[in-house]
């Protein structure tokens, strides 16, 4: 069976010792801030970005470069192996279309050449939690074609639930009204929103404080996990630079779901710029059936 890797971009927000361990390929998705572009080899840490947003920059995003994804399948083509890339949702982002093209064009190039590019319709540690499956499948001996039968067939298993502390982010976002931010700030809304089947990120409802949202992303989750909630796998808790509150849902977590293993890690840029500091999602395997 011919060697293959497995590769994702950079909004799957694995942590990066998983990602060196593991030898998971990385390309990155970018984003401006004051005229400048970070993402690749130049970043900011998470608290000088979302510091920045607090401060009132508001940061621009961009999928991944053409070329920069040429460049790296090329070199395990070269090296010859197989390329098995799971992407960021289509849904959301023009990234999954970019490497599907390049894929496609150095396929045609090198007629031996096996790329195959996965969407997974999720984001964040939803999409790293269908990596670390992979992962696991391949240790196990699968082939790349089992694992993506695998992937397929429970792509819908992989479910988030997620809410903001700023309704003004999702409103630059075009998913809220400027009027709904206004008048939902006024009042301390809070929004309880998913990734539905089609990988969109969609509303899931509305509650009122921070509290609040935090125990209802808690209780949906353990509600949504259904019969997988004994056998639960990784949970997953990211945050936009709220730490203590990320770990107060892993708190809660653990008194929902008995002998959860919780990771948690920061939300990045790219996905951080339409989120805002004080997002809090949980990324888990469950059963995503609920219509939003």
């Amino acid at each position: 069976m011919k060697d293959f890797v497995i590769t994702t971009d950079s909004n799957c927000d694995l942590l990066p010792e998983y990602i060196k361990e593991k030898g998971v390929g990385i390309i990155p998705h970018y984003y401006e801030l004051n005229d400048t572009v970070y993402g690749e080899e130049v970043n900011l840490t998470p608290k000088e970005f979302y510091d920045s947003m607090r401060n009132g920059l508001m940061p621009t995003t961009m999928a991944s470069n053409p070329a920069v994804i040429h460049s790296t399948f090329l070199k395990y083509i070269n090296e010859g192996t197989d390329i098995l890339h799971i992407s960021f949702s289509s849904a959301l982002s023009g990234g999954y279309s970019n490497v599907a093209a390049g894929a496609r064009e150095l396929c045609e190039e090198y007629t031996e050449a096996v790329i195959i590019v996965f969407d997974t319709l999720n984001a964040s540690l939803g999409q790293g939690l269908m990596i670390m499956k992979a992962v696991e499948l391949k240790e196990a001996g699968k082939s790349l074609t089992e694992i993506v039968q695998w992937l397929e067939s429970h792509r819908e298993n992989f479910c988030v639930q997620f809410t903001v502390d700023n309704l003004f982010h999702l409103q630059r976002g075009g998913r809220i009204s400027k009027m709904t931010a206004i008048v939902g700030s006024m009042i301390n809304i809070k929004p309880i929103l998913v990734i539905n089947e089609e990988g969109r990120l969609v509303s899931a409802g509305t509650v009122r404080g921070r509290k609040k949202s935090l125990s209802t992303i808690v209780s949906n989750m353990a509600e949504q996990m259904g019969s997988f909630i004994d056998n639960p796998g990784t949970i997953c808790v990211v945050h936009g630079d709220a730490a203590e509150d990320a770990e107060h849902v892993v708190k809660l977590i653990k008194e929902k779901v008995k002998d959860a293993h919780v990771i948690v890690n920061v939300i990045s840029p790219s996905i951080g710029a339409h989120s805002g500091p004080g997002a809090i999602g949980i990324c888990f395997f469950g059963e995503r059936s609920v219509n939003y």
